[in-house]
């Protein structure tokens, strides 16, 4: 899932940490696509402080959360059948269909969620801006990320640019979409064709996900035991 997907799941989380936490695995990612981070290895020097904790509670309900969402057969059933409404209209580029639809998924669940009002993106941003940085950057020493000030250079543009608002637009969407893709392979895309894929995806959305809230129901009910 994505990033307002995770923040779903921790949005009346208590502290800041534990909403960082949850959003720590893709930001890592994000930064930089070859950091490995196995906190769980560290876990006993992380007990002593409670900041460190939450951000470790943080991550490992990340962790379920993709499991169980990658594991479905929802996710299943929709990335095949999105794949299939728009491998025409990939044609020509080097994109796997697959992926596409994949992080497709991912960002037309985030956009139901704007839509829907079930998050607020203000309340992520504001969590962003109040974790303790000291915290955070002392977790991921003891949790020994070879480059904290690339991750921080990247957090705090991550923070600034606020662009997970732009989801709520179908189109820049659609534009963050290929982005994305465009971490893994080297390709121009002209609006045209952003065009198509946009209303390819606008309508399948419209068709096949007025049920999403059942995912994040489906989540919600098989974590009432996680800790």
């Amino acid at each position: 899932m994505n990033f307002l997907s995770h923040f779903y799941f921790e949005r009346f989380a208590t502290t800041p940490e534990r909403v960082v936490g949850s959003l720590l695995p893709d930001l890592l990612k994000n930064a930089d696509k070859n950091f490995v981070l196995r906190p769980n290895n560290f876990e006993d020097k992380f007990s002593v402080n409670p900041l460190h904790l939450d951000l470790l509670k943080g991550w490992n309900g990340h962790v379920e959360v993709d499991r169980l969402f990658h594991n479905s057969d929802y996710f299943f059933h929709h990335t095949h059948e999105i794949k299939e409404s728009i491998r025409q209209e990939l044609i020509g580029l080097p994109i796997r269909p697959s992926f596409f639809a994949h992080i497709a998924l991912e960002l037309l669940l985030d956009h139901l969620l704007i839509v829907d009002k079930a998050i607020s993106i203000a309340k992520l941003y504001t969590a962003l801006e109040k974790v303790n940085r000291s915290a955070l950057r002392s977790f991921l020493m003891i949790s020994e990320l070879k480059d904290i000030t690339k991750f921080e250079t990247f957090f705090d543009k991550f923070q600034s640019s606020q662009y997970l608002y732009e989801y709520a637009d179908m189109q820049q969407l659609t534009r963050a979409l290929f982005q994305i893709c465009k971490r893994l392979w080297s390709f121009e895309v002209g609006e045209e064709q952003v065009l198509l894929v946009n209303s390819k995806l606008t309508a399948y959305m419209d068709a096949n996900l007025i049920d999403f809230h059942k995912i994040y129901q489906y989540i919600q009910y098989e974590m009432i035991d996680f800790e």
